[in-house]
C-alpha cells in the first residue's frame, strides 16, 4: 500500500469551460459564438449535437458548487463567455452577463472554493470570426476592451486569472485542421492565428498589470511533447520539430524566447511580427498552466508537410483512443521546469495541472452509482507522477482534474464523458462516481493506494 503526500499548500481544483456546460446559450443576453455556428455544419459535430443546454450550469451553478464543496474542492476553474460579456465581441456590455459571473463567484466564496477564471477557452462571438477571427490581427483591439470589461467587472471576485486556454487548439484546431470551431483549413490563416493569439496573452498580462489587481495571472497551455518512436536520430529530430511547432511555437515567445529557429528553417514558417510584438507576447507570468492526457511516439516523415508523424502505441486507451502514459507526464514537468527556469528573473516559475483526466465508458448501475475504475486508476497513475516530480524539485502547486462534470465534449458532441460527476444529459441529475469520491479522499489526506 503506498500513500502519496502532497504539500499542506497544494491546490486542489476541478475545471470546467463555458460552453461545455452552461447552455443558456440563447438567455441573459449571451450573443452567439463561433461553436454555436459550428455546431449547425452538417457533419461538423457528432449527430448535430450543441451546447445549447449542455449540463445547465447557468441555472444549477449552486447545485454544482454544492457537490465541490461536499468533495473538498479548495478551487474552481472555469471560464468566461466572451459572448456572454460583450454579445457582439465589441460595444455594448451586458450587465446580465456580468452578474451571472459575479453570482458564481460569490456562491463559491460562500462555500470557500477559490476562484481560476479563464479569459478565453474558444467561444469567440461569431461577429468576430466574420471579420477574420484570430487570423485578423483586429481581434487584438476586441480583445483588449473584453480583458479590461472582466478585470473592472470581476476582478474583485476572482483568485486567479488564466488569459488563454490551450492556444494550440484555437489555432491549429481551429484554423490548420479544421476540428474545431471555426473549422478552416488554411495554413496561412493558422500561422497568423498562432501569432495573434499569442499576442493576446500579452496584452491580456499588460493590461491586468494596469489593474492594481492582486491575484495572480497566467496561461494554460497543451503541451505536446512526444518522445522519438526510435533512438535513431531523424525521429528525435522529429519529435523536436513536432514539440516546435505545437508547442514552443506558443510556449517560447511568451517565456522571452522568440519563436523557434526550426519552423522557418526547417518548415518555411513565418509569422506576421510587427515591431514591438515579441515585447508585448513576453509579459512577466506568475505560473504556466499544464493540460496533460497523453503522450504520442513522433517519427520522421518526409511525405509530411511538417516532416513527422505520429506513430502506433503499445498502451491501453482511453474511449478517446488516447494512451495511458503517466510516463509521458513526468517527462513534460520536467522538460517544461527546465525550460522555464531563469524567465523573467524567476529562479522558477510555479506550474500547476489545469486539466488531467480520461474519458470513460461510464454507467449508472442498478445500485445508482457509477463504478468508474478505470478513471481512477488512470488518476491514481497521473498523481502519483505529480508527487514525484514535486520531489525532483518541480515547482507544482496545484492540480485540477478534468472535469467536474460530464459535458459537452466539442466535436464528440455527448459521447465522451470526463466528468467525475455523471450528468443524464435528459433530466441533468447529477451522480457522483467513484472518482469524485477518490478525489474526496485524497483531497483529505485519507487516500492509501
Amino acid at each position: 500500500m503506498e500513500r502519496l503526500d502532497f504539500p499542506k499548500d497544494f491546490l486542489w481544483g476541478t475545471s470546467t469551460a463555458s460552453y461545455q456546460v452552461e447552455g443558456a446559450t440563447h438567455e441573459g443576453g449571451r450573443g452567439e459564438c463561433i461553436w454555436d455556428t459550428f455546431a449547425r455544419k452538417p457533419g461538423a459535430v457528432y449527430a448535430g449535437e450543441n451546447g445549447d443546454v449542455a449540463c445547465d450550469q447557468y441555472h444549477r451553478y449552486k447545485e454544482d458548487i454544492a457537490m465541490m464543496a461536499e468533495l473538498g474542492f479548495k478551487s474552481y476553474r472555469f471560464s468566461i463567455a466572451w459572448p456572454r460579456i460583450i454579445p457582439e465581441g465589441r460595444g455594448k456590455i451586458n450587465p446580465e452577463g456580468i452578474a451571472f459571473y459575479r453570482n458564481l463567484c460569490e456562491e463559491l466564496h460562500k462555500n470557500n472554493i477559490h476562484t481560476c477564471v479563464t479569459l478565453y477557452h474558444w467561444d469567440l462571438p461569431q461577429p468576430l470570426e466574420d471579420e477574420g477571427g484570430w487570423a485578423n490581427r483586429s481581434i487584438l483591439t476586441a480583445f483588449e476592451e473584453y480583458v479590461k470589461v472582466c478585470y473592472k467587472e470581476l476582478g474583485d471576485l476572482v483568485d486567479m486569472w488564466i488569459t488563454i486556454n490551450e492556444p494550440y487548439c484555437v489555432s491549429h484546431l481551429g484554423y490548420l485542421y479544421g476540428f474545431h470551431a471555426p473549422g478552416q483549413r488554411d495554413q496561412k490563416k493558422a500561422v497568423s492565428a498562432m501569432h495573434h493569439v499569442n499576442m493576446a496573452h500579452g496584452i491580456a498580462v499588460k493590461e491586468y498589470r494596469k489593474t492594481g489587481l492582486k491575484a495572480q495571472i497566467g496561461i494554460t497551455w497543451n503541451p505536446n511533447t512526444p518522445r522519438p518512436a526510435t533512438s535513431s536520430e531523424a525521429d528525435k529530430k522529429a519529435a523536436d520539430l513536432s514539440r516546435a511547432f505545437s508547442t514552443e511555437v506558443f510556449m517560447f515567445p511568451c517565456l522571452g524566447k522568440g519563436y523557434p529557429k526550426s519552423l522557418k528553417e526547417e518548415l518555411k514558417i513565418d509569422f506576421p511580427i510587427e515591431a514591438g510584438d515579441l515585447e508585448t507576447i513576453a509579459q512577466p507570468i506568475d505560473f504556466i498552466g499544464v493540460n496533460y492526457y497523453f503522450e504520442s511516439p513522433a517519427a520522421a516523415d518526409e511525405n509530411s508537410p511538417f516532416k513527422n508523424t505520429m506513430k502506433p502505441f503499445w498502451q491501453e486507451t482511453t474511449a478517446m483512443g488516447w494512451a495511458y502514459t503517466p510516463g509521458g507526464l513526468e517527462r513534460q514537468l520536467l522538460w517544461i521546469a527546465e525550460v522555464s527556469k531563469g524567465a523573467f528573473g524567476k529562479a522558477q516559475i510555479p506550474i500547476y495541472i489545469t486539466e488531467n483526466g480520461c474519458a470513460c465508458n461510464d454507467t449508472v448501475t442498478h445500485d445508482g452509482r457509477v463504478h468508474d475504475m478505470e478513471r481512477v486508476r488512470y488518476l491514481q497513475q497521473h498523481l502519483a507522477v505529480c508527487a514525484d516530480v514535486i520531489k525532483k524539485g518541480v515547482p507544482l502547486k496545484g492540480y485540477y482534474v478534468w472535469s467536474l462534470l460530464d459535458n459537452f465534449e466539442w466535436a464528440y458532441g455527448y459521447t465522451k464523458r470526463f466528468g467525475i460527476i455523471h450528468v443524464d444529459f435528459k433530466t441533468m441529475k447529477r451522480t457522483f462516481k467513484d472518482s469524485a469520491f477518490f478525489f474526496r479522499d485524497t483531497i483529505a489526506g485519507y487516500a492509501d493506494w
